[in-house]
């Protein structure tokens, strides 16, 4: 499938994050993929799974293309960080790998672009993970095939906040020819139709969807209750 098909698979549509955090009791191989067959019967056009592990079970279970990426750490660049873990995702079967392509330095010193053409000459297309204009800029001129706005409010610098950063999806849409896919504390179906509103191509959408902990932890701290730190 070609990146043109391919965005015009997912324009205007919903794309679910499949994931978990680690310690949740959801982080298991077998629901993480149940998460995705979900997503598909309810009509999703993509998911988006972490760990070559996970997209393989994904890709095996599901008739949809699996956005794959790959967390390794918990700091500075760790969403699909080298070569080496985009290249584990295509080998998984990842239609779309999903790399940080924030200003940030890499771990082993490469280049957002070196990612870009190893993922290319693999046969699969990449998302830019990034946190504000510039970012999303640069990353299309580097080659991406689609830019998310997944990462603002996650760095510092980019606007924190507790709604969806609409915003940046706007600047985007207008700055790059690239799709432009709305991410990052999209909560309801108003917010998901904002998006697409303000240029989104497409719109992802994973805790208000796939979250259980954390959505009874909300609950559980709406109600003046006890919040335990499991899996937090």
């Amino acid at each position: 499938m070609t990146a043109t098909s391919l965005a015009d698979s997912l324009a205007g549509r919903l794309v679910v994050s499949c994931q978990a955090p680690p310690g949740d009791p959801m982080r298991q191989t077998d629901t993480l993929v149940r998460m995705a067959r979900a997503a598909q019967d309810g009509g999703a056009a993509a998911v988006r799974v972490n760990d070559p592990v996970v997209v393989a079970a994904t890709v095996a279970a599901v008739d949809l293309p699996v956005i794959g990426l790959w967390k390794d750490g918990d700091t500075g660049v760790f969403i699909t960080p080298t070569v080496r873990h985009a290249l584990a995702l295509v080998a998984a079967g990842a239609k779309i790998v999903a790399a940080d392509a924030t200003a940030r330095p890499r771990p082993d010193g490469s280049t957002f672009t070196e990612l870009v053409d190893a993922v290319h000459n693999a046969g699969a297309l990449v998302m830019a993970d990034v946190s504000n204009l510039a970012e999303g800029r640069a990353a299309a001129a580097q080659g991406a095939d689609f830019v998310s706005t997944t990462l603002s409010g996650y760095v510092p610098g980019s606007p924190q906040q507790t709604a969806p950063d609409l915003n940046l999806v706007a600047e985007l849409a207008a700055a790059v020819d690239a799709p432009v896919v709305a991410e990052g504390r999209i909560a309801t179906p108003a917010q998901a139709a904002e998006a697409l509103a303000r240029g989104a191509s497409s719109v992802v959408v994973g805790t208000a969807i796939t979250a259980p902990t954390a959505l009874t932890r909300l609950f559980v701290t709406g109600l003046g209750g006890p919040v335990t730190s499991k899996a937090a």
